[in-house]
């Protein structure tokens, strides 16, 4: 057990290390033999907060090791805390003041100082009191840390306290940077061989998309980034492309290969590290916005091969905790050195595929028959849709049988086509019978003959359009064709009904009965075409289907029939969208003379049960379910809180990429008793929409917390704060108006921050 150390003396007393007593000899002499026998620098590090916090006595302890890499202190151990690592700047708060000023630092009220960052507190749980903090250094006084002890059970933290912890981390320093040293000794070691295996399993890969996927992956791991990217130049189409890119999912990207940081690395070969990508006129920011992803920092590298040939670029981004180094170039650098030979081995294999089985993966994959017949009038092939479409077992079954034995019957008149013809002739939605019903197709054919005009036999193609007519004749009483087209592939179940996860976006137009008395009938009748038109145009681009018009109101689904993995993505863009066309569509009215137009959405992700609803003479495909309510709320709710878009929590936790948004209110909607937690979505206003929104958004955000506190007059403050940067903002009054109510009219119990709606 470590020693006990008598309790502080009064007055601030220090420790003087020239007349050490006995137990703190003995103390030191513990901490050095302890942290010998530590095997690892997190066990080490256990250690010493232990031994901190029961020597000095207090709640916590935790020992924060700078990052030279990175400019940060970091903590492995928490002790108490379920973080296992909290990193900050070496420059913030009352540890990164410590450590830059190499003094230590007492505080006795943690909220009182200004060096104090509370956001841990906030993050944990954890209430901090009170603060003892001094430099972790090393014998030579050479600064390695710093050690924060928070909380003294019995008094206050003193000088004597200060001098004790100084000794324990100058004792264990020694132990902490041998395990350190370890530490990267042992990083650089796994890291070698981790290269040497890559660089081998890359070298045997053939497969193009399995080899760029291990590249990539490698790449991402071994420069502890976020995000990487292989474009491989097609010389064909001068485009740099990737199949798979880290965090891109599956889809090909291709682009010109002179646009860009990329294309730029590209035509030139020079390396670029750019620790800011927005400083540079060179990034194009559009694929951010398509994907939600922020870029910080870039390092950009030409991949040549053996002749100095420049075949692709390697594209890195956001590397965690700073920029990239020089260090960082040079294992890029390397690795792509060496994984040339394997990229464009692995492309030449992938064209020599591609034409090895150009033919047969055409006539495999293609979902019309193909049926050729030799100069003897024989069949000679068949593909699997072939031989599904003439309802025999397999392709061997016909194989050498005359048209006339594979078409006789009422089939015999196709026959006669087939020999007569001797140019490509199309017969469009004839019927044919073979085994069961008979089946609607559209028929080609094709004369086959070599290059002297010498006649090689005949290739006949069917489509089988039976099921599509069915489903079309089905689909039209309830949907428009672009999405009946869409639901081909799903086969008519998809109709049925079934429960799912979908998306629900409801809009509706504001003021609509003053504008319809100003615009009278044919107006009215303009306007809504006028403005539907562009609606619906946005809501298809992003795959969403037109539930229904409810007058001049629009209910909007995405993911059902068919879902997507960004469904509610897809439904936020779209309201996104829908907001700046308006803008534009209310310049163009205003220049007409006419009134422009106003409107509100509400979008609400939860399950929802779709299906065919109605009678037998009028069906309509369409969804139902709370989450349809929910959505008509949030989009009512709108004209209380002055905005545009309000999404639902569900919707909001549901969202892959990143967007502008506050929280807005937590309510309980009528017709609900449990509350909701409920957001705007800003990124489709402009400087002149909502002036200094980043400022505002910080004052309102802030005025939220202190609000669930029910911290009246300081929620009052922010609120007000806000609105001198942006005084329009409507939200930010109510929420002044409802502080001041609160504030003169307590409400009753705990307070949670619920909002009860009286209205729709």
């Amino acid at each position: 057990m470590t020693p006990p150390i008598e309790p502080s003396p009064p007055g601030g007393e220090r420790l003087q290390t020239g007349a050490l007593s006995a137990k703190v000899a003995q103390l030191l002499l513990k901490v050095n033999n302890d942290m010998a026998l530590t095997e690892s620098l997190d066990v080490a590090l256990e250690r010493l907060v232990s031994i901190i916090t029961s020597t000095i006595g207090a709640e916590r302890a935790t020992i924060f090791l700078n990052d030279d890499e990175t400019g940060e202190l970091y903590s492995r151990v928490a002790q108490g805390s379920f973080l296992r690592e909290i990193r900050i700047m070496n420059s913030r708060g009352i540890a990164g003041w410590v450590y830059t000023h190499e003094e230590g630092a007492i505080v006795h009220d943690a909220y009182k100082d200004k060096r104090f960052f509370k956001n841990v507190d906030m993050r944990t749980g954890f209430r901090t009191r009170s603060i003892l903090c001094g430099v972790f250094s090393d014998a030579t006084g050479k600064k390695i840390g710093v050690a924060q002890v928070l909380n003294k059970i019995s008094g206050e933290f003193t000088q004597r306290d200060l001098d004790l912890l100084t000794m324990i981390t100058r004792q264990a320093a020694i132990a902490i940077q041998n395990h350190l040293i370890l530490e990267q000794v042992d990083s650089v070691r796994k890291q070698e061989l981790d290269f040497l295996d890559v660089v081998s399993q890359i070298s045997s890969e053939l497969e193009l998309e399995p080899l760029l996927q291990k590249i990539i992956t490698t790449v991402t791991q071994m420069l502890n980034a976020e995000r990487s990217s292989l474009f491989i130049n097609d010389e064909k189409t001068n485009e740099l492309y990737t199949i798979v890119g880290e965090g891109l999912g599956a889809n090909e990207i291709r682009f010109p290969n002179h646009l860009g940081i990329a294309g730029h690395v590209f035509t030139t070969g020079e390396v670029l590290n750019i620790p800011h990508a927005y400083a540079d006129l060179r990034f194009n920011p559009a694929f951010d916005k398509q994907t939600g992803f922020f870029t910080r920092s870039m390092l950009c590298l030409p991949v040549t091969n053996k002749a100095g040939k420049v075949i692709g670029v390697s594209q890195v981004l956001n590397k965690r905790g700073g920029a990239f180094t020089q260090d960082d170039e040079a294992r890029l650098s390397a690795f792509t050195s060496q994984i040339s030979i394997g990229i464009e081995n692995a492309t030449l294999f992938k064209d020599v595929q591609k034409l090895m089985n150009y033919t047969e993966s055409m006539l495999y994959s293609m979902t019309n028959g193909v049926i050729t017949f030799n100069d003897e009038g024989k069949i000679a092939t068949c593909n699997p849709a072939g031989v599904r479409i003439l309802g025999v077992d397999n392709e061997q079954e016909i194989i050498g049988r005359t048209m006339e034995e594979q078409f006789s019957g009422e089939n015999e008149w196709l026959v006669a086509k087939m020999t007569d013809e001797k140019e490509v002739d199309i017969l469009m939605d004839v019927e044919l019978k073979f085994s069961g019903d008979p089946i609607s197709a559209n028929i080609t054919i094709v004369p086959l003959t070599d290059e002297e005009g010498q006649d090689l036999g005949v290739m006949l193609m069917i489509e089988d359009i039976s099921t599509e007519k069915r489903i079309k004749s089905t689909m039209s009483r309830y949907m428009d064709a672009d999405l009946a087209d869409q639901l081909l592939e799903g086969g008519e179940e998809m109709l049925g009904g079934k429960q799912s996860v979908g998306t629900v976006l409801f809009s509706d137009i504001r003021s609509f009965t003053t504008l319809t008395e100003q615009l009278g009938a044919q107006g009215t009748v303009a306007l809504l075409n006028e403005y539907f038109t562009i609606m619906v145009d946005i809501v298809q681009a992003e795959g969403g289907m037109l539930d229904k018009f409810i007058g001049d109101a629009m209910m909007v689904i995405f993911g059902t029939p068919i879902a997507h993995d960004d469904d509610p993505d897809r439904g936020v863009r779209a309201a996104i969208k829908m907001m700046t066309e308006l803008a534009e569509l209310n310049v163009a009215r205003k220049k007409r003379g006419m009134t422009a137009i106003d409107h509100g959405l509400g979008l609400n992700t939860d399950d929802i049960v779709s299906g065919n609803i109605g009678s037998p003479k009028r069906m309509d495909y369409t969804v139902i379910g709370d989450g349809v309510n929910l959505a008509a709320r949030l989009e009512s709710a709108c004209k209380k809180y002055g905005a545009h878009i309000l999404i639902s929590e569900y919707t909001f936790d549901a969202l892959k990429a990143t967007y502008r948004t506050r929280p807005i209110d937590r309510v309980i909607v009528k017709g609900k008793t449990e509350p909701v937690r409920v957001y705007e979505v800003l990124d489709y206003h402009t400087k002149s929409s909502f002036p200094n929104l980043v400022e505002s958004l910080g004052y309102f955000n802030s005025g939220i917390e202190y609000y669930n506190e029910a911290r009246w007059d300081e929620a009052i403050k922010q609120f007000q704060q806000a609105l001198v940067g942006n005084p329009d903002d409507k939200c930010c009054k109510m929420y002044v108006e409802r502080c001041e109510d609160l504030r003169a009219n307590p409400p009753e119990g705990e307070w949670d921050g619920v909002w009860v709606f009286t209205s729709k």
